[in-house]
């Protein structure tokens, strides 16, 4: 049965999508990686979880297209929004960090919002581009699914939880794991959902 929203004003059911087969250690950001496995048992555990008749918005990237594609019923299609797209991590992409220079990476350790890896973006414009995406997708919808990546959910969640920017990084949303924000009368609400074994792909 679907998770029951009666009674909110706003609910956003945030969806990370599913493990890649990229090796561990590994940088990766904007670059278009495959998943490890399919999508259908995990996609179809989700359906349980969300309400139907919801829209469906993702990152244009195929490890979320392809998860946010199976959540819509036929002949729905998902949105896809590039603003939802995970940060671009330019020269390190498809790096393994041990492989970056060490100072870069003490230096975006230090600022992870205001360090721009060289040829890529910094975490602020990767947040600017998530919040403008938030925001018209809240202005026309009560509720809806966002499947997107790590970092602009844990932009979503820190938004609408009212967190102070450092500590949006250490919200904990692990691959292929929902997290629900409900909006009651005065602030915003979080359930954190990780998909059980039997579901997985």
């Amino acid at each position: 049965m679907a998770i029951d929203d009666v009674g909110i004003k706003s609910a956003l059911y945030l969806v990370r999508h599913t493990a890649v087969a990229v090796p561990g250690g590994t940088c990766y950001g904007r670059s278009d990686v495959a998943l490890q496995a399919p999508v259908d048992r995990h996609a179809a555990w989700l359906r349980t979880m969300l309400p139907a008749d919801v829209p469906v918005f993702c990152s244009p990237l195929s490890r979320c297209l392809v998860l946010a594609e199976a959540l819509c019923p036929a002949p729905g299609a998902p949105i896809v929004d590039g603003r939802l797209v995970e940060m671009d991590f330019g020269d390190w992409e498809m790096r393994r960090f041990d492989d970056i220079v060490r100072e870069q990476i003490e230096a975006w350790s230090r600022d992870p919002f205001g360090f721009r890896p060289p040829g890529g973006e910094c975490g602020r414009e990767v947040m600017v581009r998530v919040q403008a995406a938030l925001a018209g997708i809240m202005a026309k919808h009560a509720s809806a699914v966002i499947v997107s990546h790590g970092g602009p959910l844990r932009g979503i969640h820190g938004t609408l939880l009212g967190l102070p920017m450092q500590h949006w990084l250490a919200c904990k949303i692990e691959p292929g794991s929902l997290v629900v924000l409900r909006q009651g009368a005065d602030q915003w609400h979080a359930e954190y959902i990780q998909c059980p074994e039997s579901a997985k792909s």
